[in-house]
């Protein structure tokens, strides 16, 4: 198939904020995956362990969603602040029914962002909280003057306020934080995010809760109500084997599921065609962003794990996954704003998988790794052949055009062209991420089953540059212009 590509054509900035992540008092996620204390053998700065660290920061994160999720709507922020062994211990009845001690809070997140040199999404209680608890916790986040708040946060040693960029009001309130009517959360939006002040001249984004997968008539109506109020509104869909009560498992699975997975990730696009058109209505210039803050595979739990802290293995049928969905985020560059694939460590379609002081990166984190160079890049158009199992984007950046393209079949290798005759070039550098079992895995035994390589298997002719792609594969090609 041939592909031309239209450099010469202004297209629109992704979003670095595309590249998201997403930590929930979830299972492993926050304890064992980013906290271990600092009285822990493994390696760690003030409690948060540092070869995590140093693979997110490799992948250039650039925002952080916490601390939920549905744990978010029933958080108490004060609970996680002061002395860790004098914070106030609670059941995280979400998640396991294990007790949460609450040594991982505020200062010990935005120590996290500190590290990664990311930004902060922090998610607000709507459910279970008060205005005045979420108006109090973002003056002791953002406040730098004299307040009660801001006096509390210097005597638990932060002398100095956090920037944070983002913040969720509420988290599916469709659900578990609150199981609310659409008409109801738009007037409590209305009246929360009220509070959600701006302490300094930079302005917090506001996130309004949105619509689960297709429920359109709640984008209807929350828009209608709030959308003048809000910066952005969020989006939820998770790509399934089959129904959420029978969900398939995440290896030795049979090869229908690799294609109904990947058809459900593939849905992504649909539902942000669909409810763009309806924030359209209420927001022609575009202004609100989509925030797709929960994104990803969610399979059956790894035999013999909690099955409330959603532990999964991560394989080349992932990777699939999130070169498709990022493809089809690029696609709606001028609406989606943010992204956060859930999740960062230890649960559901993680980046990384911890046990005890090992760790390993997933066929997911490779192509993130691969996806770098689209972060704040302008989407280039393209026209031409199509192929049923071949995804691509293109993209531009410091005088860079990257494609990166997934080949989602199962068999053979597939010759893709690309023809750029309004660009000037003779070299290129490319990687791929690959596999020869279609349940391809890292594990703590074997952690480089898959990652990315080096790539060779191209040719440049002229203005064409034409890739043969093996099966079950992720390549990006970087190429320099003259």
């Amino acid at each position: 198939m041939t592909v031309e590509v239209l450099t010469s054509k202004k297209g629109p900035t992704i979003s670095k904020y595309i590249y998201g992540q997403f930590a929930e008092h979830l299972g492993r996620c926050i304890y064992e995956g980013v906290w271990v204390g600092k009285d822990s053998d493994i390696p760690n700065n003030e409690g948060i362990r540092l070869d995590v660290v140093e693979a997110l920061k490799a992948i250039k994160v650039p925002v952080v969603r916490w601390p939920g999720g549905c744990f978010a709507d029933e958080y108490h922020w004060k609970d996680g602040i002061g002395t860790p062994a004098e914070r106030k211990t609670i059941v995280n009845t979400h998640w396991g029914g294990v007790v949460e001690n609450n040594h991982f809070g505020t200062h010990e997140f935005f120590h996290l962002l500190d590290l990664l040199g990311a930004e902060a999404y922090v998610n607000g209680n709507v459910g279970s909280g008060t205005v005045q608890e979420m108006q109090e916790w973002v003056e002791y986040i953002t406040f730098e003057g004299e307040s009660p708040m801001s006096n509390l946060r210097k005597e638990n040693g932060s002398e100095s306020a956090w920037e944070m960029k983002f913040f969720g009001v509420g988290n599916e309130s469709w659900g578990c934080g609150g199981n609310m009517r659409p008409e109801y959360y738009a007037d409590l939006y209305r009246r929360y995010q009220t509070y959600v002040r701006n302490y300094t001249d930079k302005h917090v984004y506001k996130i309004a809760c949105g619509p689960n997968i297709d429920d359109y008539n709640w984008m209807e109506q929350v828009m209608k109500i709030a959308a003048p109020f809000m910066d952005g509104i969020s989006l939820h869909h998770y790509a399934l084997t089959g129904e959420w009560e029978d969900k398939g498992p995440a290896t030795n699975f049979p090869e229908a599921q690799w294609h109904s997975l990947i058809d459900s990730a593939k849905k992504m696009d649909e539902l942000i065609t669909k409810h763009s058109t309806i924030m359209d209505k209420y927001d022609p210039e575009k202004r609100v962003g989509l925030i797709v803050d929960e994104w990803g595979s969610w399979l059956a739990v790894e035999n013999g794990t909690n099955p409330g802290f959603l532990y999964q293995q991560n394989t080349i049928r992932d990777a699939m996954v999130a070169s498709v969905t990022l493809n089809i985020f690029h696609k709606h560059a001028d609406r989606v704003q943010m992204a956060n694939i859930a999740q960062m460590v230890n649960v559901l379609q993680a980046m990384l998988l911890t046990e005890g002081e090992k760790m390993i990166k997933t066929p997911t984190y490779h192509v993130f790794d691969l996806y770098t160079h689209h972060q704040d890049a302008e989407l280039i158009d393209t026209y031409g052949e199509t192929q049923e199992s071949i995804d691509y984007t293109v993209s531009k950046k410091d005088g860079k055009v990257a494609i990166s393209v997934c080949n989602y079949g199962l068999q053979g290798k597939e010759t893709v062209s690309f023809n750029l005759p309004d660009y000037s070039f003779n070299s290129a550098e490319a990687w791929i991420v690959s596999a020869n079992e279609m349940d391809a895995h890292n594990t703590f035994e074997n952690p480089e089953v898959v990652s990315k390589k080096s790539f060779e298997d191209f040719k440049i002719d002229g203005s064409t540059v034409s890739l043969t792609l093996p099966a079950m594969s992720v390549t990006t090609l970087l190429i320099k212009e003259n």
